[in-house]
């Protein structure tokens, strides 16, 4: 009675691990506002971790004599299982891609969580220390080195307004103009500029973007229309 005891005490602090480690990382997801926070992190992590306990419980107590039970059956399904919810929480917008980063981070917690489950819990408190590492410290790592940001300028202006005329008010230093198309209405009186941009820098470009708008607002150009798009 006493062994049985103790061993359903290390499977509810395995259980404990697992949400307290998934959990930690649904905190920093949650504080940057994503809709995949602490509740979410900590029930894959939680869930993951009960996948586990039962894996080594039915292995242990349902074979029969002179039978195998493999373990792993039931947590080989987690992998699965989790990236159906992975792609719940990834956005297309355009050819925009959002929520890659929390789907990983689920994907880890996961991970965590089995760690957690199968008592490895040196493995499962290292790996929630590398996942918060690579979200918190990374994040401002990355602001400390120039990228490249891509985005489509729409301006459409009054017919005798010449396309050069635009694209001379919008260089800046580090942007690269990959494609322009013009496209002309003479019913409308309208000339309709598409450019294509690339941005080299580091920070947010949306300052820069916004210094675009205001030179060309300044011109004395004829603008009817102004219009940013990603790319």
């Amino acid at each position: 009675m006493s062994s049985f005891f103790w061993l359903e005490f290390d499977f509810l602090i395995r259980l404990l691990i697992a949400s307290l480690f998934g959990g930690l990382v649904g905190l920093e997801r949650d504080i940057h506002g994503r809709d995949a926070g602490l509740r979410t992190h900590l029930l894959v992590s939680l869930g993951a971790g009960v996948f586990m306990v039962l894996s080594e419980v039915v292995a242990t107590t349902s074979a029969k004599p002179g039978s195998f039970s493999d373990p792993t059956r039931i947590a080989a399904q987690i992998v699965t299982g989790i990236g159906f919810l992975g792609a719940g929480v990834i956005i297309k917008a355009g050819v925009n891609v959002r929520g890659l980063t929390t789907a990983a981070s689920l994907w880890t917690s996961a991970g965590i969580g089995m760690a957690a489950g199968g008592g490895y819990y040196v493995i499962s408190a290292f790996t929630t220390a590398l996942a918060l590492g690579g979200l918190i410290l990374l994040k401002r790592f990355e602001r400390t080195y120039a990228k490249d940001y891509y985005r489509n300028l729409t301006v459409t202006t009054s017919v005798d307004v010449a396309p050069s005329e635009i694209a001379t008010l919008i260089q800046r230093k580090h942007l690269t103009v990959l494609n322009r198309d013009i496209e002309k209405n003479y019913e409308n009186d309208t000339v309709i500029s598409r450019f294509s941009l690339r941005l080299h820098d580091k920070g947010l470009p949306d300052d820069l973007f916004e210094g675009i708008i205001q030179s060309l607002e300044a011109s004395p150009l004829k603008l009817k229309k102004v219009k940013w798009s990603y790319l």
